[in-house]
Parts: structure tokens; C-alpha cells; sequence
């Protein structure tokens, strides 16, 4: 186990030999992940994986890699999706041209969710969805839209859970345990590597999804990234964040409105 000394020792040098700032993520959730690479990669004393970090930087792309990979699903909490497909889409619907920002999209399993029920609102063609992640390695899997086939199951049934009618496996071709999703899906998306802790809005949106993000972060960098996707949000436009994260301590309350029991807010002015 590392010490809590030694993490810091860690976030420190990490800071000054590669210019990347863990400084601002959960205490506990970084150690776990740390100690998680730590122990997989064999090492037991802790100078011998600081001096290979630093010397390394192969090996320390990997290991950003391993801690910054969030763990995802399609159609994740079905019940999210159900709101979105009754009652946030067909809002969404109504404008000209639709812009979403899934931020922190790991390997794209809700980006191509999302897709789906665009797609089944009749909205895919005038949307465009951009995907971001810190995590190069991640953002190369969500580009090729390729899930593992024994996942389907679970997916499908999420899909249904979610209010989904159609055949789920029209929506992907399987192959060697894998099931490729439909390039229909793809060509509206655009992936690129973005980093929430210390990069700047890029675009202004109709819907900003960052699900299971924020939990991995401390207060004060939850407050600077809501801020974030605050001025990136349009009017009107809606925001939606995990089960177990709220804008409440980060923006004026007054500027938005919380959408059902779902975590969904609705920026209203």
C-alpha cells in the first residue's frame, strides 16, 4: 500500500516533471487507483515506481492511462434515459440545429447510447455530438465504436429498461466477440481529448452530459468545471451529472432548474 505521504509525493512530481495536476482529484479515490497500477505492475517499494515514473515516459502515460479510466456502461441508469428520451429530447427537438458535449466519455459506451435515442427521436441527422476525455487511449476505442459482444445482453436490456422498442442488435454487426456499432451512429460524432481540470469551453451546447465525472474530483475543482460547463450551456440547455453529484455549492441556484428526481438541470437564464 502507498502512504498517504508518498501520494502526495507522487501528485508533486508528476506536477513538475510532466506538467499534469492531480492535485485537485479525490484523495481517496487517486490512491486507490494508484495503488491499484502499483500493485499490478509488481512493484513493492515505492521509490523503485517513483524513479520509474519519472524515467519512464512510456510507463507514465500508462499509468495516467489506468488512473484516469472511468468505468462506464451502455444506457447506464436506464431510468436517466428514459427522461431524456420523453421529455429532454422532444424540448431538444424543437431547435434548428442540436449540440451535446459528453465530457469525460471514457470509451464511448453512453456517447453511442445517446446516439441511439437521437436516432429514434428522428434528431440524428440534425445533431452533433462531441466527445471528450483526458484519456488518449480511451477516446481510440470510443472512435472505433467497438464493445465486447458478451456486454450486449446486459446492454439490450438496459436499452429496453430505457424504453428502447427496437431490435437492439440491428444497431451493431458482431464479429469475433466483438460487436461493431453502425457507422450511421459515428458519423455524427467528433471525439478529442479535452482536460476539464485546466482546459477552456470550446463551444456553446444544448446539453452537456458529464456522468460519474465529478465524483473523482475535490469541491473546489466540482465548482470550477460546473462553472466550465455554465458558460458553456446555452439557455435553455440542460445539463446532466451522475447519481451522486448536484451543482448545488457551485452556481447560483436561481440560474437553474432541477429536471424530475433525475440529476438533470435545466439552465433557465
Amino acid at each position: 500500500m502507498i502512504e498517504d505521504i508518498e501520494l502526495e509525493t507522487l501528485i508533486n512530481e508528476v506536477y513538475e516533471y510532466y506538467g499534469f495536476d492531480f492535485g485537485s482529484y479525490s484523495r481517496a479515490s487517486l490512491k486507490r487507483r494508484v495503488n491499484r497500477v502499483y500493485h499490478l505492475d509488481g512493484f513493492t517499494h515505492f521509490h523503485e515506481f517513483l524513479s520509474k515514473v519519472r524515467s519512464d515516459q512510456e510507463y507514465y502515460k500508462k499509468m495516467i492511462d489506468e488512473i484516469t479510466v472511468n468505468v462506464t456502461e451502455m444506457f447506464r441508469d436506464p431510468s436517466f434515459y428514459a427522461i431524456l428520451r420523453n421529455e429532454i429530447l422532444p424540448l431538444l427537438g424543437t431547435k434548428p440545429f442540436i449540440r451535446l458535449w459528453h465530457a469525460g466519455c471514457s470509451t464511448g459506451e453512453e456517447v453511442y447510447s445517446m446516439a441511439i435515442m437521437l436516432k429514434e427521436a428522428g434528431l440524428l441527422h440534425k445533431s452533433i455530438i462531441y466527445a471528450t476525455d483526458i484519456n488518449a487511449t480511451v477516446l481510440e476505442t470510443a472512435k472505433k465504436g467497438i464493445f465486447p459482444l458478451r456486454m450486449m445482453k446486459e446492454y439490450s436490456q438496459n436499452y429496453r429498461d430505457a424504453g428502447g422498442q427496437e431490435d437492439f442488435s440491428s444497431y451493431y454487426t458482431a464479429n469475433y466477440g466483438i460487436a461493431k456499432f453502425n457507422e450511421e451512429l459515428a458519423e455524427k460524432m467528433v471525439f478529442s481529448q479535452h482536460n476539464l481540470v485546466s482546459d477552456t469551453s470550446f463551444n456553446e451546447f444544448d446539453m452537456i452530459l458529464c456522468r460519474n465525472v465529478l465524483i473523482y474530483f475535490d469541491n473546489d475543482l466540482q465548482k470550477r468545471v460546473i462553472n466550465l460547463f455554465d458558460e458553456s450551456l446555452a439557455v435553455l440547455g440542460f445539463l446532466a451529472l451522475g447519481t451522486k453529484e448536484t451543482i448545488k455549492y457551485s452556481i447560483s441556484p436561481a440560474k437553474y432548474k432541477q429536471f424530475e428526481k433525475e440529476k438533470i438541470w435545466r439552465k433557465i437564464k
